[in-house]
């Protein structure tokens, strides 16, 4: 800048040409400062260009045309993104969060004469009540909620208004809800059951109308061709099936199968196949993990004597199969070699059909196991799954309740002696019109009925 204030040129110095290197002719040429030489080397040296004028090229989006192009191309852009913006999980998932709730008064020390309702709220999505954490969870439509096992109020809610449940069930002290996604039942996520957060998540390849079987340690989805396994942070251990976009072929020991009941115990899973070539059905058990995921390593398989069968529950090394055709309780060890065979002679009703998601109705207590038919309750042993005694007309399978065994029968409630059996008295339980299956949770002081689509607390 001029030290000049008026901002006139500085003429203290003579322009001075610029020093330009001597051509391959020796000639020493010069220039002004701050000037470009763009010509070629060839025709630096010329004075004057002639020729016509060059013009500019023109801009490709200078017609009508290109702009109406280029404004439906933006159209469109913003179409899309709005699209994928109202379709997004973020923008149709709402949640609310709650801290650990009161600790419940403890149960009684003995079921009392009379219970009644506390509330009830809908609850389609869980096929047995889930109390855990001293909440409540309930699920339907697209939400799960915690609530107050006293009076119903919502604590928590993670609510997904675009999808729907298929399940929802509690394993590590942990409430897994399974939603309806694409094709199946594919997307999960998991909730403490405390406050409502969000403690893990997955995509999966459930089926439509798949169950949760637990054996503590692992987690499997039911289905008509597959079943996923999960460990407690939902990462798959195992698969077994039909496995979509396979990558390694030739992994699954049987292909073109169709499955019917499932059950778990002791880190292995039970299930029934139907196989082309089979002459009857056929039992399989494998571990829930093993070092590839698509790589089931079966305990053993064995084909039965009959069709229909029914894995029923599993303890320890034992499963054990109900073979309908042969009225029989088939006990299997773990070489898959029977053990024991068990008179069951159950009504055509109970059997008509495998039961909703491909799992028997049981319940399991310190002592025992108890599997409701669809018109019975059977004790079986938990140590080998031997049947103990059996309660007819129940309306589902019995849990520990104030220390005692209670069933569900018409009317009300059964307490029993857990040893033989033996009705020690009755509760009277007022369910209005419903006259379906009843399954149980305690949860404090506070009993609660999963009545078809509705859960109803009792005191």
């Amino acid at each position: 800048m001029s030290d000049h204030e008026d901002g006139a040129p500085d003429q203290s110095e003579p322009d001075v040409p610029a020093f330009v290197p001597p051509s391959d002719s020796g000639v020493v040429s010069h220039r002004p400062l701050g000037t470009e030489d763009v010509l070629p080397p060839s025709q630096s040296s010329a004075s004057t260009v002639t020729g016509p004028p060059v013009r500019a090229r023109r801009s490709p989006w200078n017609s009508g045309r290109d702009r109406v192009i280029a404004a439906l191309i933006a159209v469109v852009v913003v179409v899309v993104t709005l699209v994928v913006a109202l379709n997004s999980d973020n923008l149709h998932t709402s949640r609310a969060l709650a801290s650990p709730p009161p600790t419940l008064p403890p149960a009684p020390t003995a079921v009392p004469g009379s219970m009644a309702q506390l509330w009830q709220a809908p609850s389609s999505a869980t096929p047995v009540p889930i109390g855990e954490g001293d909440t409540v969870t309930t699920a339907d439509g697209g939400e799960v909620a915690g609530r107050d096992p006293l009076t119903g109020q919502i604590r928590w809610h993670y609510t997904r208004e675009n999808l729907q449940l298929c399940t929802v069930d509690t394993a590590w002290g942990r409430v897994n809800a399974v939603y309806h996604k694409a094709m199946g039942c594919s997307e999960v996520t998991q909730l403490d059951p405390t406050t409502g957060q969000i403690t893990a998540q997955r995509n999966g390849d459930a089926e439509l109308g798949t169950q949760l079987v637990s054996d503590g340690s692992h987690v499997t989805t039911t289905g008509k061709h597959l079943l996923d396994t999960w460990r407690d942070d939902l990462v798959k251990s195992m698969e077994y099936g039909q496995v979509p976009f396979m990558v390694n072929p030739n992994k699954q020991p049987r292909t073109g199968c169709t499955y019917g009941t499932v059950a778990a115990a002791a880190e292995k899973v039970g299930v029934i196949e139907r196989c082309p070539g089979d002459p009857h059905d056929r039992l399989t058990v494998y571990k829930a993990t093993a070092e590839h995921e698509d790589e089931p390593q079966v305990v053993f398989s064995t084909i039965l004597a009959g069709s229909r069968a029914r894995v029923i529950a599993m303890s320890g090394d034992f499963t054990a199969v109900l073979l309908p055709d042969q009225k029989l309780l088939v006990i299997y060890g773990p070489d898959g070699n029977e053990r024991s065979a068990y008179p069951m002679d159950l009504p055509a009703s109970d059997l008509a059909g495998d039961p909703a998601g491909g799992v028997e109705q049981t319940t399991r207590t310190d002592s025992g196991v108890y599997w409701f038919t669809g018109t019975k309750t059977v004790a079986l042993s938990r140590d080998d799954l031997t049947p103990r005694w059996t309660l007819d007309s129940t309306r589902g399978p019995g849990i520990t309740f104030a220390r005692q065994l209670v069933v569900p029968i018409n009317g009300g409630l059964a307490v029993l002696n857990e040893s033989n059996g033996a009705t020690i008295r009755t509760v009277g339980v007022d369910r209005g019109a419903y006259r379906g299956v009843v399954r149980l949770t305690a949860l404090g002081p506070v009993l609660l009925e999963q009545r078809g689509p509705v859960v109803a607390a009792l005191r």
